[in-house]
């Protein structure tokens, strides 16, 4: 059943995105209507060329869309210069990567607070220390990323997206790069954010077990949505992924 639009962090209604010219374009999203959810963990699933990445991309702003509307807020990012959606994005919305995509000559504290010094604003330390701290990274505030293991180095990550408060945490593939061990730890951290602040999570994954850790899951096939899933657990994740893949 659709939610409240005041319930609803990120809207996509109708939206359909094509890579190159006509008539070879690739369609990678069909006429997608999804909503996420204040404050709901969501992970998008499906088979590779599905389209996950590119709904994130769109959903995020950092692509635009051929058709359909994108609301994040409410306001509609339809007529956006990119200034503005640069303005969007650095005020409302925070971006984890399977790539982490630290800046290697700046510290985990440096790192962190790169999104204020991007805003013009200088970085305020004892926030970006609360910020490393609640995530278990204080001690290594001075250490460069070379000098960090992944998970920690993805810790920085995630410090630095969560600085400016951001309304939706974006997450594409974020523990792809990780062990299972260190896999379990971010996503249980990125649970937590949900539980306990309120967080809201949109994150890409192929992984069933990442998955599980969500409120619900999104399934796409041929850039559209076949399904979702609700209170998901590992088994039930695979086994509707298993049908996805038959079906191809």
């Amino acid at each position: 059943m659709e939610q409240p639009e005041d319930e609803q962090a990120v809207r996509l209604v109708g939206v359909t995105k094509r890579y190159g010219p006509r008539p070879n374009s690739f369609l990678a999203l069909n006429g997608v209507t999804v909503s996420f959810r204040r404050a709901v963990f969501t992970a998008i699933m499906g088979p590779s060329g599905s389209g996950k990445s590119t709904l994130l991309q769109c959903a995020a702003g950092l692509d635009r869309v051929d058709e359909g509307e994108i609301f994040i807020g409410g306001q509609s990012l339809r007529g956006l210069s990119a200034r503005q959606l640069t303005m969007l994005r650095r005020q409302g919305l925070g971006f984890i990567f399977q790539s982490f995509n630290l800046v290697p000559v700046l510290t985990a504290r440096q790192n962190a607070g790169l999104p204020q010094l991007l805003a013009d604003r200088r970085p305020d330390r004892r926030e970006v220390d609360r910020v490393l701290a609640e995530l278990g990274i204080a001690e290594h505030a001075d250490r460069l990323p070379a000098q960090l293991s992944g998970g920690q180095q993805q810790r920085v990550a995630i410090a630095r997206a969560l600085i400016s408060r951001p309304a939706v945490l974006f997450a594409d593939e974020p523990t792809g790069a990780l062990d299972s061990r260190t896999s379990g730890a971010i996503l249980r951290l990125l649970r937590e954010l949900v539980d306990r602040d309120g967080q809201t999570i949109v994150m890409v994954t192929h992984d069933p077990g990442a998955a599980s850790h969500a409120d619900r899951v999104v399934f796409l096939k041929d850039g559209q949505v076949v399904g979702e899933l609700a209170d998901p657990t590992r088994e039930a994740v695979a086994l509707h992924m298993a049908r996805l893949d038959v079906a191809a």
